[in-house]
């Protein structure tokens, strides 16, 4: 059976952030994920997380103003100084809760940027975080976001993750893989897994369309949850999925899907 890991950013939002770890580990989840941490103390999310019993698995990169609608902005020419001051932010905050992994969320393309000049300030972004990342023993991730949600997102497709990859040849560059982003964009979500499951460091799913719980939409969970074991995957699987009602109500899925 997959690991399951509560995307706290999604999940239990009827409760303020800091509740939501109590919650996680009542539900019986033993890992969590969520966008940002920079916003609290991480003495405090560290003592959530070991009070609760829980691992956190993940976490993001600094991505710019959020609440301005940017979404990271590791494809921006004129912000590598501040992308390079957010590597160090994230690494001192993930070393302090134990979180093993980063995502680059990479951003909308900036209006007047070429699509060549972006891609140089990538790899070069890139190569330095998972340069960074490595000497603190952690790795880094970037992830396909399907254009329909985020319109002008840099990064949209597997193939264009691995070639990116390909390109900034280090070893501590791999690919996070949203099932519902995927499935957006290019589907064949068993092909995929199966080709490239060496090169996925961390799964997240949803269901398609909506983003809603596992078993609400068109995506065939219970034959996606046993190719997952099947082809080797022992890492988390990241909840990030909009809950139909509250986070409890709709976790039936996991025993009903999951088996």
């Amino acid at each position: 059976m997959p690991k399951f890991a509560a995307n706290l950013t999604m999940l239990f939002t009827e409760l303020p952030f800091m509740q939501r770890f109590e919650a996680a580990a009542k539900a019986d989840f033993k890992a969590v994920e969520y966008l940002f941490p920079y916003a609290f103390d991480k003495k405090e999310l560290a003592a959530a997380l070991r009070d609760n019993g829980l691992a956190q698995v993940l976490h993001n990169l600094p991505a710019g103003d959020w609440d301005a609608g940017e979404r990271g902005i590791g494809c921006h020419p004129d912000r590598t100084g501040e992308f390079r001051e957010g590597v160090a932010r994230a690494i001192d905050y993930a070393s302090a809760l134990g979180c093993p992994q980063l995502n680059c969320l990479l951003g909308r393309l900036p209006q007047g940027v070429t699509a060549a000049d972006a891609r140089k300030v990538v790899v070069d972004n890139l190569r330095f975080a998972a340069k960074e990342l490595q000497a603190a023993g952690i790795r880094l991730l970037i992830e396909p976001v399907n254009s329909f949600d985020i319109p002008g997102f840099y990064l949209t497709r597997t193939d264009q993750a691995l070639s990116l990859i390909d390109e900034v040849g280090s070893t501590n560059l791999l690919l996070q893989y949203d099932i519902y982003h995927a499935q957006r964009m290019e589907g064949e979500l068993g092909a995929t897994l199966s080709k490239n499951i060496a090169r996925i460091g961390h799964i997240q799913l949803a269901d398609n369309p909506g983003r809603g719980e596992p078993g609400t939409g068109e995506i065939n969970y219970p034959w996606l949850f046993r190719h997952i074991d099947s082809i080797g995957y022992a890492g988390w699987i990241g909840c990030e999925y909009k809950p139909r009602a509250t986070t409890v109500e709709g976790l039936g899925w996991r025993t009903a899907l999951a088996q």
